[in-house]
C-alpha cells in the first residue's frame, strides 16, 4: 500500500468523521424514514410481539451484516485504497479464476439497479410527511422536482455543495438519536428486543414471520455503498464514525418502537387521522417539530441520493476499465480525485428514477421493489470476499464459517425479498437482468475480437518501415504517425497495423509510434515506458494507468513528447526543409482501427447474437477517438472487417 493510502486509512480527525458522515452513509442513514413503517404495515393491529421481533431482527442485521460483515472484515479488502464490488473483483482477478466475473457483473448491475430506486424511496419517504398537515396533497410533483434538480446540478460538481453535507447529515443523526431516546425513556421495556430471542420468536410465531425479513433487509441496503465509497474517507474514519451512526439508527428503531408499543391494538392507518402515508418516524415527533423533521429528512434524503448518483458515475467508470461496459464521454468538474460526471448515465439514471415514481407513486409501494436486487449484490461480495481471504493465506478455520454464516443470512433475505418480485421486485430485476446483458455482450465480444485478431513479430517489418520512412517515391503521411495497440508485447504488434501502413495505402511518415494502454488492477496510477524500436524512426509508448484515472491520450502523448525532447531522446522538429529552419514541430496523426463484422464470417448462433449486440452497442457508445480523448482533427479512423470463423479453403472450378 502506498504511503498515501497508508496514511488515508490509519489517520482519523474530527474533520474527516464529518466528511465521512456527509459521504459514506446517506443511504444506510435515512432508511429510519421505511423501515418500521414497511415492517408494521398501514392496517395491521400493532402487536408488541411484531415490533420487538421487528427490532430485535434489525438490530442484529445492523450487527452481524453491516458491522462485522462490512465495517470490520470487508473494508479490510481494499485495493490500493479503494473499495467496492469492481475493485475487490479487480483484486481476486489475479488468482486467475475465470469465473469470478460472474459474481463481479452480477453484482455491479445490482448494484447500479439500486442507485435508481433508492433516491425515489428516500425523497418521497421524507416529501410524505407533508401529508401530516395537508393528507390530500399530491406529493409525486414534487418528489419529482426534487429529483431533477438534483440531477440537473451533477454537472457542476459536488465540491461546494460537498461543504454542507456533513453538517447537515451530523444534525440528522443527531436528530434519530434525540427522538428515539426520548421515546424510549418513557417506555424502557423495548429494550427487550436487544435480546435475538425476540427474532427468533417473530420468525417462529408470525405466520409470515419469515417474510418480515424482506423488510427488515431495508435497514442494511446501504452497507454496500458504504464500502464502495471507502476511498473517500478512509477505513479508520468509517470504523470510528459508524459507532456512532449505528448507535443513533438503533435509538431511532427502538424509539419507533415504543412509541408503537404504547399504542398496541391500534393501527397506523388509526393514529395518523387515516392518513395512508403513516410513518411512525414522524408520528412519535411532537406536532411542533414535525416541519422541521421534514425538512431536515428531506434534505438528508437529497444528500443519501447524492451518493449513490456520485457512486453510479465511479461504477460505471470502473466497469469501462474492466471492459464491462461501452465507451460513454466523462467529465471531470472540479479537481477533486475521482470526482467524475457521465452525462448519459446522469439522464439516463433521471428517467429511471421519475419512472419508478411514476409507476409506483408512494413509498410504501416502492418498498414492496426495494432490496431484491441489492441482496444479490451482497451475496456477490460474500463469493468475491471468500477468493480474496484464500488469496491473502486467512486460516480456513476462519473462512468456512465466516462466509458460511453470511450466504446462510443473505441466502435468507433473497429467500424473503423474493415475495416482493410480483409486487414490484420485478422492476429493480428487470432493470439488472438488462445492465447485466450489456456487461456480458461488451465483454464476451471484447475476448471473441480479440482471439481473432492476429498478432505479427515487429522485427519482421523493421527493415521495410526504415526504408518506407525515407522513400521520396511515396507520398509524406504525416511527420509523426501514431498507431493504438492492443498487444501487451513491446516486441509485437496487430497485423492490421502492418496492413495499415504497408498495404492500405502506404503511408509514409518520419517517425512511427506504437501507443498501448494498460489498465491496472490498482485505482489511482500514472505511468509510462518508451521502447526505442528502431532510432529515430519507430517507438513504443506504454501507459499504465489506474482503473479509476481518465483515459486522456492526446494530454498523456504531449507529456510523454515533451520529457522525451528535454531529454534529448528525439527530435520531433519538422522534416521539411522550409519549416525545419525555423523549428517548426512537426504533426502528428493518430490512425485508428475500427472494426466492423465481415460478411465472410461463419459465426455460430450464440457468436451471432454477442457479435450483432455489440456492434449494436458500439453505435450507441463513444466513438474510439472521443474515448481515448484525441483531437478529432488530427485523427484518422480506417475500417477494417472482423472476420471469425472464416472457411479455411474455397472450392472453386475453372472453366475453359
Amino acid at each position: 500500500m502506498s504511503a498515501h493510502n497508508h496514511q488515508l486509512h490509519s489517520k482519523f480527525t474530527v474533520a474527516g468523521l464529518l466528511i465521512t458522515l456527509g459521504i459514506i452513509y446517506g443511504d444506510i442513514g435515512t432508511s429510519p424514514l421505511y423501515v418500521m413503517k414497511a415492517i408494521i404495515g398501514l392496517k395491521h393491529t400493532i402487536d408488541e410481539n411484531i415490533i420487538l421481533g421487528g427490532l430485535s431482527c434489525i438490530f442484529w442485521t445492523l450487527t452481524l451484516q453491516t458491522t462485522l460483515k462490512y465495517v470490520i472484515i470487508t473494508l479490510s479488502a481494499d485495493n490500493h485504497g479503494e473499495g467496492g464490488i469492481f475493485a475487490l473483483y479487480a483484486l481476486v482477478k489475479r488468482t486467475k479464476i475465470q469465473w469470478l466475473i460472474v459474481p463481479a457483473i452480477i453484482g455491479g448491475s445490482a448494484l447500479l439497479a439500486d442507485g435508481i430506486i433508492t433516491p425515489p424511496i428516500s425523497v418521497a419517504s421524507a416529501v410524505e410527511g407533508i401529508r401530516t398537515f395537508y393528507p390530500t396533497i399530491d406529493t409525486v410533483p414534487i418528489v419529482i422536482g426534487i429529483l431533477v434538480a438534483l440531477f440537473i446540478i451533477q454537472q457542476f460538481g459536488t465540491k461546494l455543495v460537498g461543504k454542507f453535507f456533513a453538517p447537515m447529515m451530523l444534525v440528522w443523526f443527531s436528530m434519530l438519536g434525540i427522538l428515539g431516546a426520548i421515546q424510549i425513556s418513557s417506555n424502557l421495556q423495548v429494550l427487550h428486543a436487544l435480546n435475538p430471542y425476540y427474532a427468533y420468536h417473530l420468525l417462529k410465531i408470525h405466520p409470515d414471520g419469515f417474510y418480515v425479513l424482506g423488510f427488515v433487509f431495508l435497514c442494511t441496503t446501504g452497507a454496500e455503498a458504504l464500502y464502495s465509497d471507502m476511498g473517500h474517507c478512509g477505513r479508520k474514519n468509517i470504523r470510528i464514525s459508524w459507532i456512532f451512526v449505528k448507535t443513533t439508527l438503533v435509538l431511532n428503531y427502538f424509539g419507533q418502537g415504543a412509541y408503537l408499543i404504547k399504542h398496541e391494538g391500534d393501527t397506523l392507518w388509526n393514529l395518523s387521522g387515516h392518513n395512508s402515508n403513516a410513518n411512525p418516524f414522524y408520528l412519535m415527533m411532537e406536532s411542533w417539530f414535525q416541519p422541521i423533521g421534514i425538512i431536515i429528512a428531506t434534505m438528508a434524503a437529497v444528500i443519501a441520493s447524492q451518493a449513490l448518483i456520485s457512486g453510479s458515475f465511479t461504477l460505471i467508470n470502473e466497469a469501462m476499465r474492466l471492459n464491462f461496459w461501452p465507451k460513454v464521454k466523462i467529465k471531470y468538474p472540479t479537481d477533486l480525485k475521482g470526482q467524475l460526471y457521465i452525462p448519459s448515465i446522469n439522464w439516463l439514471l433521471l428517467a429511471g428514477c421519475i419512472g419508478i415514481v411514476l409507476h409506483f407513486r408512494e413509498s410504501g409501494n416502492m418498498e414492496a421493489a426495494y432490496g431484491l436486487a441489492i441482496v444479490l449484490c451482497m451475496i456477490m461480495t460474500t463469493i468475491l470476499l471468500n477468493y480474496y481471504l484464500i488469496m491473502k493465506r486467512v486460516s480456513m478455520l476462519f473462512i468456512i464459517p465466516i462466509i458460511a454464516l453470511y450466504l446462510a443470512i443473505e441466502g435468507s433475505f433473497l429467500i424473503a425479498n423474493l415475495d416482493k418480485f410480483p409486487h414490484g421486485g420485478y422492476v429493480t430485476l428487470m432493470i439488472a437482468c438488462l445492465l447485466i446483458g450489456i456487461m456480458t455482450v461488451w465483454f464476451l465480444a471484447k475476448k471473441i475480437s480479440k482471439a481473432y485478431t492476429k498478432i505479427v513479430k515487429i522485427d519482421t517489418y523493421k527493415k521495410v518501415l526504415a526504408e518506407l520512412s525515407v522513400d521520396l517515391s511515396i507520398p509524406k503521411y504525416a511527420t509523426h504517425l501514431i498507431y493504438m495497440t492492443n498487444s501487451t508485447r513491446s516486441d509485437e504488434i496487430e497485423e492490421k497495423v502492418m496492413y495499415s501502413i504497408l498495404q492500405k495505402r502506404p503511408k509514409r511518415a518520419d517517425m512511427y509510434w506504437f501507443v498501448h494502454v494498460n489498465i491496472l488492477s490498482e485505482p489511482y496510477k500514472r505511468e509510462y515506458r518508451v521502447t526505442e524500436i528502431i532510432k529515430d524512426d519507430l517507438y513504443r509508448i506504454d501507459f499504465n494507468l489506474g482503473f479509476r484515472e481518465p483515459t486522456k491520450i492526446n494530454l498523456m502523448f504531449k507529456e510523454v513528447i515533451r520529457d522525451m525532447v528535454q531529454n534529448g531522446e528525439v527530435d520531433v522538429t519538422s522534416r521539411y526543409e522550409s519549416l525545419n529552419k525555423n523549428n517548426i514541430i512537426g504533426d502528428f496523426k493518430f490512425v485508428l482501427s475500427e472494426k466492423f463484422l465481415s460478411n465472410d464470417s461463419d459465426l455460430t448462433f450464440f457468436e451471432k447474437v454477442v457479435m450483432n449486440s455489440y456492434f449494436l452497442l458500439k453505435k450507441l457508445s463513444l466513438s474510439e477517438e472521443k474515448g481515448f480523448g484525441l483531437d478529432s482533427s488530427s485523427v484518422k479512423v480506417e475500417q477494417f472487417p472482423m472476420v471469425l470463423h472464416a472457411p479455411e479453403k474455397f472450392e472453386m472450378c475453372r472453366i475453359r
